[in-house]
């Protein structure tokens, strides 16, 4: 497991370019953490590593926004409002989780479940590629967690299906 000491909005959004600028088609970034800890700030780092130009904003009443014009698609799951994984594969959101670009998904739990630290796995079950798409999916599992008004500590781990 990493981790990373945020001491700023702006740092916490080049940790997300770094990543954007090594992410590869069916990456799945789950991010968990309080209102307002990063969440939608590191998906804008991203986004800029990724090579996207439009403004990326949280897609908390859409669900979903999906940012093209980079090297790859990035999906960008909100799932705030959604409460079950039943819930979430009613809204069709299911395709993402193997997705021809890279997806994020905040409030990632929901869908994903908590993570456990000796657990085999952090994929659930139920988590099948849909016909024809890729066969590998890597999984970067993130907590951000707010120390004070500006620094985050944010761990992650890399786990792949």
């Amino acid at each position: 497991m990493a981790l990373v000491i945020s001491h700023s909005p702006a740092e916490t959004e080049a940790l997300g370019e770094r990543w954007g600028r090594e992410a590869q088609v069916g990456w799945l970034i789950g991010l968990s953490g309080d209102l307002g800890a990063g969440k939608t700030q590191l998906v804008k780092g991203l986004a800029r590593g990724l090579g996207v130009t439009t403004r990326v904003h949280s897609p908390t009443f859409t669900l979903l926004n999906e940012y093209r014009g980079g090297r790859l698609r990035l999906f960008h799951l909100d799932l705030y409002r959604l409460e079950t994984p039943q819930q979430i594969i009613r809204a069709g959101l299911e395709e993402y989780l193997r997705p021809d670009g890279v997806t994020v998904i905040e409030w990632a739990e929901r869908w994903l479940g908590e993570r456990h630290p000796r657990s085999e796995s952090s994929v659930p079950a139920n988590f099948n590629p849909p016909p024809g798409s890729a066969a590998y999916v890597r999984l970067r599992r993130v907590q951000i967690e707010v120390l004070s008004d500006t620094d985050r500590r944010i761990t992650y781990e890399d786990s792949g299906v």
